[in-house]
């Protein structure tokens, strides 16, 4: 007999010991590995002088709001200087310096916001171009391990060259495996030490450039041209100079625009309103061009304007400290608007590592029988699964596999077939589902086999139908272990009107008991990649968002059609190209932790845009009185905070305005915790805490501020 399992590689030849089978699918997040405080010594550093970098103009001019600023703060230095040279000027030159200098300040705080967010991105950037490298690369003349081979630098590979990567070489570009087993060092990338099997015609047949073999050899097709591998993806998204603002950001920046121009225009028109109202009275004195510049800047929304792209980047930040890289930031928005979640049953909601628990012979067939046929049809199926066959069924014949002569053919799972199994000259061995076999056998099963699949789907497990020729022998009956806490977790996002769906390729009936043992809302059987495609379609139809997971090939189609979908960086390359995220540690609970982030990134940014609107009722009260008062008495009764004196009224409220972004930073990077509840409830709790809140904060604020200006002898 020949064999029919592939050769495994020598992991005796490797450099770490080997991870286990189930490590690449199972992993947590890796949170921890990357994390990074919200401030360092270094990050503030280099985000200050990243700060004064993005005073071009060039760079504040994508930012409008700021740029406003920019232009005040500019005007008001010029009033500054002129006022000093020629002693002439309509405000006092300590005043009116004093105003110009706290205007740089609000400029300067938006940039360091930016800029720090920026700073956390390119700290990670800067550790994954030490693993992007020019590598010498052989590139063979044919598909074959004994083809002669020339040597070129990686830099010159293109799409569908094929190479050759030895132990202890790095892996020059993405590709695909054409023929070969080999553990791989993947830490560059994901940053976990243990390596990992890559080998060819499977679901873990992709590899990334930059990569380590370690053991035996790979033969490899290259898939992407130099520039656009994952590792310069990579490097781009977590760059945030260089991500590209999401729709909702886009959308916000409008609407921020549009206010500025409103108020812009709103505050031109005040200067004749005010000399013409001097005019008629015959008292008091116009406002002035400082004054007014300041209330530009205190009516327009500066304190979002300054924090929205560090909260953008933040959350690309956040996907990156938990091992995900986002390839596109529209579907990092779509995570937090996600209200159907589509989850693989095994690995996410189960172990995944489904082991033979119990052999049923059909009527008339002995237990040796049964086991040995099991066996046989599991000789080369090299999946967990297949391996604990082999080892119920061999200690069922006293702990002896049988050894079948003659040539063999492995016949592999396939979704579409749904069994396995070996052909031999004599026979045919297949195992696999019940009415795949019963296909496959030529008629329905027996009626006592049925009863016995049934009876072991209605329990949660798996039944495994076996057949010699046309020969229905019995039942294996495989078991999973739903993972503990993952009820809850599905409760929780249940009460944030997310609906979980699990995915399965079991039978209905246990589905059905796995799904009623996880608290899932709804399941998909027997699921093929047409299913699961139709599935989406029907869901996005109806109006929902619709995210899933996947790593094999099958998946592509319904990862493409998904508005969130996240590939395994174990599975296949055209899982990849087809998703819009890859988790790193290949962990398919990872969706989950996926959706939280989007929400978080949503509600900071909407939760701020509230607080910054909201708060810019204290400052009309603090600085349209001080400006007016002498031209319209009457607006002196809107000083409630009883300032103590229009000029450090006016600046009190510019002050305010710059610290307030400073003091939001922390929360703008960290995000506002996400807790499970309506989104109504939600809405509301944000209205209450950051709207009522920015209209009652900053009064006792800027009056604190009036007394200490006062105090410090800042105004007369």
């Amino acid at each position: 007999m020949s064999p029919v399992t592939p050769p495994m590689p020598d992991l005796a030849r490797a450099e770490a010991p080997r991870a286990p089978a189930t490590a690449s699918r199972d992993r947590g997040p890796r949170v921890a590995h990357h994390a990074r405080p919200v401030l360092d010594g270094q990050l503030v550093r280099r985000a200050a002088r990243d700060a004064l970098v993005k005073l071009d103009p060039r760079r504040l001019i994508k930012h409008p709001v700021m740029f406003v600023v920019a232009v005040g703060a500019a005007f008001t230095s010029v009033l500054a200087v002129h006022a000093a040279l020629t002693g002439e000027g309509d405000a006092p030159v300590g005043f009116v310096a004093a105003i110009a200098l706290w205007l740089w300040f609000t400029v300067l705080f938006g940039n360091f916001a930016e800029a720090v967010a920026e700073g956390r991105g390119k700290a990670q950037a800067d550790a994954l171009r030490q693993a992007r490298r020019d590598v010498p690369a052989r590139i063979l003349a044919a598909p074959r391990g004994d083809a002669a081979t020339r040597e070129v630098a990686s830099s010159a590979l293109r799409p569908g060259d094929v190479v050759l990567v030895e132990a202890g070489e790095v892996i020059p570009c993405d590709g695909e495996i054409v023929e070969g087993v080999a553990a791989v060092d993947e830490s560059a990338i994901t940053g976990e030490s243990a390596p990992v099997i890559r080998e060819s015609g499977g679901d873990r047949s992709a590899v990334t450039g930059g990569t380590r073999v370690l053991s035996d050899a790979l033969i490899v097709r290259v898939t992407t041209a130099p520039g656009q591998t994952f590792l310069d993806r990579m490097i781009g998204m977590v760059e945030g100079a260089r991500r590209l603002k999401t729709p909702n950001e886009l959308a916000l920046d409008i609407l921020l625009a549009a206010l500025t121009l409103v108020f812009l225009l709103v505050t031109v028109t005040l200067l004749p309103f005010s000399r013409y109202a001097v005019a008629a009275a015959g008292a008091g004195a116009p406002v002035t061009l400082t004054v007014l510049v300041a209330l530009l800047v205190c009516l327009i929304p500066t304190t979002i304007g300054g924090l929205l792209s560090a909260i953008g980047i933040a959350g690309m930040d956040r996907l990156v400290q938990a091992n995900v890289i986002a390839t596109s930031g529209r579907a990092v928005e779509a995570a937090g608007d996600v209200d159907v979640l589509l989850l693989d049953k095994t690995g996410t909601i189960t172990f995944g590592n489904r082991q033979a628990r119990a052999l049923h012979p059909a009527r008339g067939v002995s237990m040796a029988t049964l086991a040995e046929a099991a066996v046989v049809a599991s000789l080369g199926d090299d999946t967990p699964e297949g391996k604990s066959i082999v080892t119920l069924g061999t200690a069922h014949l006293g702990g002896v596999a049988p050894a079948p002569s003659g040539d063999a053919r492995v016949v592999r799972f396939t979704a579409e077939t749904r069994m396995s199994g070996v052909d031999l000259p004599d026979r045919v061995v297949r195992k696999g589902a019940a009415d795949a076999i019963a296909r496959q056998a030529g008629g329905a099963l027996p009626a006592d086999v049925r009863g016995r699949v049934d009876e072991v789907a209605s329990g949660g497990a798996t039944p495994l139908v076996v057949i010699d020729g046309a020969r229905v022998l019995g039942v294996v009956a495989l078991a999973d272990v739903v993972k503990p806490g993952i009820r809850e977790r599905f409760a929780e996002l249940r009460r944030m009107g997310i609906r979980t769906v699990m995915i399965t390729g079991d039978n209905p009936l246990t589905a059905a008991a796995i799904a009623a043992d996880a608290g899932v809302d709804d399941f998909l059987a027997e699921a093929t990649p047409e299913a699961k495609l139709a599935m989406i379609r029907d869901y996005q139809a109806a109006g929902h968002l619709v995210a899933m997971t996947g790593d094999g090939t099958n998946d592509a189609p319904a990862l493409a059609q998904a508005d969130v979908a996240v590939a395994m960086n174990s599975g296949t390359q055209a899982a990849k190209e087809a998703a819009n995220m890859v988790d790193l540690d290949s962990s398919p609970t990872k969706l989950l932790d996926i959706v939280t982030v989007g929400k978080q990134m949503l509600i900071t940014r909407g939760a701020l845009t509230t607080f910054s609107v909201a708060n810019d009722l204290a400052k009309y009260f603090a600085i349209v009185p001080a400006a007016f008062a002498g031209v319209y008495p009457q607006l002196g009764r809107l000083d409630v905070m009883g300032l103590h004196s229009p000029a450090s009224a006016v600046m009190s409220a510019v002050i305010f305005n710059a610290l307030i972004i400073v003091a939001l930073i922390p929360l703008a990077l960290r995000g506002i915790v996400v807790r499970p509840r309506p989104a109504v409830e939600t809405l509301r709790r944000n209205l209450l805490v950051f709207g009522l809140g920015g209209v009652v904060l900053p009064f006792p604020v800027i009056k604190l501020i009036d007394l200490a200006v006062v105090g410090l002898g800042l105004v007369a």
